[in-house]
């Protein structure tokens, strides 16, 4: 049996791709630059690809090391190092108890990149550990800890105590705070 061309299956993995980007860049044209930028890169090495492992781990990891790439480049332009912004944007929501989307993303965006990248990884995503520490270039520990304190951090940074009910209208921010897998 002949496994098929993962140029064929590149275009599925699309929107996983934006959604990681959009993570670590926190910005949609930049986020649509890196996966652009990824794709290229991918289709381009293609025959670097080891047919049978997971493609959407290759695409992310392509796709990281773009960012990371990025950055470095950009390493002269800084964008609200202490905080500040970030942290005048969060506030615990004065409405009928639900968490609003906008605070949850102030909140994650205060969160360090690594913690973000990880979080994104295993709880939004749903890449094991492994998967995610390969992916990251670090040990499958190293991930379980970022994951646990960008988890913490989140409850932290949005005044969630330990016997607050979450009443969430979006999965994955569900499943990024309490450690389920996005449906």
């Amino acid at each position: 049996m002949q496994c098929p061309d993962p140029r064929e299956e590149l275009v599925e993995h699309l929107p996983a791709m934006r959604a990681f980007a959009l993570s670590l860049s926190r910005n949609s044209a930049t986020a649509d630059d890196l996966v652009q930028d990824s794709i290229v890169k991918a289709w381009t090495n293609i025959d670097k690809f080891e047919p049978g492992t997971n493609l959407r781990a290759w695409l992310f990891t392509i796709l990281r090391n773009t960012y990371y790439s990025m950055c470095r480049k950009r390493s002269r332009e800084v964008e609200d190092p202490t905080g500040a912004v970030a942290g005048n944007l969060s506030e615990k929501p004065h409405h009928d108890g639900r968490l609003a989307i906008r605070d949850f993303r102030a909140a994650f965006a205060q969160l360090t990149d690594e913690q973000r990248e990880a979080l994104v990884l295993v709880g939004v995503e749903g890449f094991s550990y492994q998967d995610a520490a390969k992916m990251c270039g670090c040990a499958a520990g190293t991930i379980k800890s970022r994951v646990n304190r960008a988890r913490k951090r989140l409850a932290e940074l949005m005044q969630l105590d330990e016997d607050d009910t979450l009443e969430l209208t979006d999965i994955a921010t569900v499943a990024v705070l309490t450690g389920t897998k996005a449906v």
